[in-house]
């Protein structure tokens, strides 16, 4: 069973932070929280060493750069070729997120394309893959609420 890391309201606040810019200083952390600058350091040193801080990164915005056709693709393959097909899905670049779901499909994918006729390209080498015995894909028409942040 996974041992769980309890987040206290400082780290809560940090992590909020962090999220909006990764690149804040901890020198104006603590202004902004009322702590030393090496209580900071320690707690997101410990942040990291305990896996809750995965990366220190940036986010892109896909729509901005022309990847503007968010969809989801659920999928239903033979059990014996799952492993084979997930190895292969998560080779795509066109692929940004793969789920293990339960219910009446496998997998869920998170797909983000140029246009509807790369769409097309993706759900043709998808439904070719040995193995998989059929697709049903959703397609976005806006996003609603997307949660980037822990406390928002």
């Amino acid at each position: 069973m996974t041992e769980y890391y309890y987040l206290d309201n400082v780290d809560r606040k940090i992590l909020n932070i962090l999220q909006k810019d990764s690149r804040t200083p901890f020198s104006r952390l603590a202004k902004m929280l009322d702590l030393s600058e090496s209580t900071i350091h320690m707690r997101v040193k410990r942040l990291v060493k305990e896996g809750v801080i995965k990366n220190f990164g940036i986010e892109i915005d896909l729509d901005r750069i022309g990847l503007n056709v968010l969809a989801f693709i659920l999928i239903k393959a033979e059990p014996k070729k799952y492993e084979d097909i997930l190895r292969k899905l998560e080779e795509m670049k066109e692929i940004y997120d793969i789920y293990d779901v339960t219910g009446e499909y496998y997998a869920l994918l998170k797909v983000r394309v140029r246009s509807r006729e790369d769409l097309a390209k993706v759900l043709d080498y998808i439904g070719k893959l040995e193995g998989v015995t059929s697709t049903y894909t959703m397609v976005a028409l806006r996003t609603i609420k997307e949660k980037k942040n822990l406390d928002e």
